[in-house]
């Protein structure tokens, strides 16, 4: 018996609708092309990202001023992530998206030539890793909402989980290729080469065709931005469902999304690993992130107890990684740890998105954002400082133990909101059934 056949316009094969389900937003032009240069550009990324953390161990040998390029990268996120989702609300989201890339092109370019030159200093890495996060605290709230004009709202999910996927095999081609770069032309070639990619996603933007864009349903009213901030917050705060997704992110992405400051750390200090080494166990990471993006894109799995397990696993994979002084067994937790961050965050994406309304849905996302990536400067920090004090595997179990404490924390609050939920149902009136014409 046959699966089935497209012979004679039978029905489609079963590998053609598993195929159609998982990447049915590539269906989109413009999502499309949006992938395309995501893809291209986001390999360069990861590549500059292994580039700065070595350069920045080359100039100190220090974990806390590994610790500090981050918090500075990272920083814009917690002062400007909210400001970036108004904007996402209120400007044209292509036209923002086109500047601020070409503005992170330029910084890439800058960073290149003091490399080259032999005149880079700590501070200049410092200074330039702060105006990358300006940039991205712009960028980031603006590209996750720009999802919702790129495809229709059945394919928002595959969309949100699709790009994922990018991001992640990104992690994986990119730290290894940042490797292998770094070895043989030095680590200004990684910078060189981020320069040259950022070159796709541009042209990505300008190719897209706006009378195929989904707009909102409803624009956000121009005024105060500071009020505008507020009823974002509010929104969250009062929406159970909401709150606990983002005090799931708000722990996981302060303790445990610190992996620009965790990896290069084990790499040197636990692992005594060289630049291709390192640059693999970033791959590692990203390997089991993409696994879990490719898997959500076809089975959509976003329930509220998806996401706990997801933290569950990563606090306790976190705590394995601590314990880990092989290099193998770490790759794997790693790997581990890869597939559990991204199952929670890809999850608790998109059902953000899918449940906040259209004129918040830019402000929704920038404090998952700010939760996510904006913590990071606070984690970063405190993981570099710990593990100058203590140690870095005992820096990495207190971020363990903590990502699994912020789960109980997160279960608890949403426990407790679904019992006064049912006690403010229990005290309204019985429905008084209409009489019978």
């Amino acid at each position: 018996m046959t699966v089935a056949t497209e012979a004679g316009g039978g029905e489609p094969s079963l590998a053609r609708r598993i195929a159609r389900r998982q990447f049915s937003s590539l269906a989109e032009y413009n999502y499309r092309v949006f992938f395309i240069g995501q893809a291209i550009s986001q390999i360069g990324s990861w590549m500059q990202t292994v580039g700065q953390g070595w350069l920045v161990l080359q100039l100190t040998g220090s974990p806390t001023a590994l610790g500090v390029v981050t918090m500075l990268q990272f920083l814009p996120f917690t002062l400007l992530s909210l400001v970036g989702g108004v904007l996402a609300d209120r400007l044209p989201k292509r036209r923002t998206l086109i500047a601020v890339q070409l503005f992170a092109t330029l910084q890439a370019v800058v960073l290149s030539a003091i490399v080259i030159a032999d005149v880079v200093q700590t501070w200049h890495v410092y200074v330039l890793a702060f105006l990358l996060g300006t940039t991205n605290a712009i960028e980031r709230p603006t590209r996750q909402s720009f999802f919702s004009e790129l495809v229709s709202k059945e394919r928002l999910v595959n969309a949100v989980a699709l790009n994922s996927s990018v991001l992640n095999v990104a992690r994986i081609v990119g730290p290894a290729l940042g490797g292998v770069v770094i070895a043989l032309f030095g680590v200004e070639g990684t910078f060189v080469l981020n320069a040259v990619s950022f070159m796709a996603v541009v042209c990505g933007y300008f190719l897209m065709q706006p009378a195929r864009f989904y707009p909102p349903r409803r624009r956000a009213s121009s005024g105060n931005i500071a009020a505008q901030i507020g009823e974002g917050i509010r929104f969250a705060a009062t929406a159970p469902q909401t709150a606990f997704i983002l005090m799931l992110v708000a722990f996981i992405g302060m303790f445990g999304y610190n992996f620009n400051v965790v990896i290069p750390l084990v790499a040197r200090f636990v692992l005594e690993a060289g630049p291709e080494r390192f640059g693999l166990l970033s791959s590692f990471l990203g390997a089991g992130a993409l696994v879990s993006a490719f898997t959500i894109a076809g089975a959509g799995s976003r329930s509220p107890r998806f996401m706990v397990g997801a933290g569950l696993v990563f606090g306790a994979s976190m705590c394995l990684l601590a314990a880990s002084e092989w290099y193998w067994l770490s790759g794997a937790v790693l790997f581990g740890l890869g597939l559990s961050g991204a199952a929670l965050m890809t999850a608790a994406n998109t059902t953000l998105q899918l449940g906040a309304p259209d004129e918040f849905r830019g402000r929704i996302i920038s404090i998952f954002i700010l939760l996510q990536a904006g913590s990071t400067p606070i984690g970063g920090f405190i993981t570099g400082t710990l593990s100058d004090a203590f140690g870095v595997q005992r820096a990495l179990l207190v971020n363990g133990a903590l990502c699994l404490a912020g789960v109980v924390v997160a279960v608890l609050y949403r426990a407790n909101a679904a019992s006064r939920a049912q006690l403010r149902a229990d005290a309204l009136p019985p429905a008084v059934p209409d009489e019978a014409a």
